[in-house]
């Protein structure tokens, strides 16, 4: 097996429907290689209660994606390349592919999310665009999701000093479309990522796992204006999971747009009014180690013998539509944590569970 060829099939693993990141690694920990995880995929697919059964892409169409890639200008990085973004290797599990259009440099920076409203008001835009240009100036590569409102003004405001657009389609997927320009220019300057095949339109579930992208490749997020039920505040609740410092700007109580932001200062994130605040607060984060990230494993362990129909009907009782951690839904099946993720996986592939970064799962719908 060669090194292309085992690139390809880590490719294919990745794109296959229905194993995400925590399954993509737990299969690695299983089988040792994307290889080996492929060719038991069609045993598990005969198991499977699924309505769509497994079904990776064929080497043929790997290299098909990473050619019209490269012709767009982009290139495919997995996880344990070294130009994959460093801080988000660091996330568990990590996206186990990523699409790079630009500088990949910059995202071994320190970086900073900023993100905010579509929405936004005249002065909320002031904010994103001074505080992008003086963190800038201070050394920190602006991440944002290029959405309009605060994500635009944030790009715009650090095209000069370095920014990140993290996009939930595909790198060749300008959305929304009023951002064609500025996509260009991050382009020819900046670094644009994207977790989604070549090609692909994103949907409205995609921008979720585009949110855990931009908070995984920060030391910190900053929310300007968000209504209480934006996206914005999901990403503050992922940044918190991944130990990312959540800061927010205040508004008035009356602007339904200062809504969330206020209720997260509420919830105990730290309170930013400018891009001095924002630089007082990073500089109590250790960064060691951004530039050169140590290599790491992630903590599955490589399972025994497969699941029995006893082990497997204990799980899946535990399981809830509420996601659980692991470690609950072990002690109430009555496994150990490494038996109960082996079985976790085989229900996953089955249709019957879902994983989730966190070490959460829950019943599948």
């Amino acid at each position: 097996m060669s090194a292309d060829e085992e690139r390809l099939d880590w490719i294919r693993l990745a794109r296959t429907s229905g194993i995400g990141p925590v399954s993509f690694f737990q299969l690695l920990a299983r089988y040792r290689t994307a290889t080996a995880a492929l060719e038991v995929l069609p045993a598990i697919a005969g198991r499977s209660r699924r309505a769509q059964p497994l079904a990776p892409p064929s080497r043929s169409e790997a290299s098909a994606e990473l050619k019209a890639t490269e012709r767009y200008g982009a290139r495919i990085v997995l996880s344990t390349d070294p130009d994959y973004p460093p801080l988000l290797r660091d996330v568990a599990p990590p996206p186990p592919i990523l699409t790079l259009l630009g500088k990949a440099g910059l995202a071994a920076r320190p970086t900073v999310a900023i993100v905010g409203a579509r929405n936004a008001s005249a002065a909320g835009r002031k904010i994103a665009r001074d505080m992008a240009a003086e963190l800038g100036r201070n050394g920190f590569t602006v991440v944002s999701g290029l959405a309009l409102g605060i994500d635009g003004e944030a790009h715009a405001a650090s095209l000069e000093t370095g920014t990140v657009a993290v996009l939930g389609g595909a790198i060749d997927h300008v959305y929304p479309t009023q951002h064609q320009r500025l996509y260009a220019e991050i382009a020819a300057s900046g670094l644009i990522v994207s977790e989604s095949p070549f090609g692909y339109r994103a949907k409205a579930q995609d921008f979720p796992r585009r949110n855990r992208i931009i908070t995984g490749m920060s030391h910190g997020v900053v929310v300007i204006e968000a209504a209480e039920r934006s996206g914005s505040l999901i990403s503050a609740r992922m940044a918190g999971e991944q130990g990312r410092e959540v800061m927010a700007v205040p508004g008035s109580p009356l602007d339904p747009r200062a809504a969330g932001t206020n209720g997260l200062l509420h919830q105990g994130a730290t309170l930013v009014r400018h891009a001095g605040d924002v630089l007082d607060v990073l500089s109590l984060l250790d960064r060691r180690g951004v530039a050169a990230p140590a290599q790491r494993r992630f903590d599955f362990e490589p399972a025994g013998p497969d699941p029995d129909d006893s082990e497997l009907a204990r799980v899946r009782e535990a399981l809830s539509p509420h996601p659980m951690p692991l470690d609950e839904i072990s002690r109430a099946a009555g496994l150990a944590v490494s038996r109960c993720a082996a079985v976790l996986l085989e229900l996953e592939l089955a249709g019957e569970a879902t994983t989730l970064p966190g070490g959460l799962a829950a019943l599948a719908f």
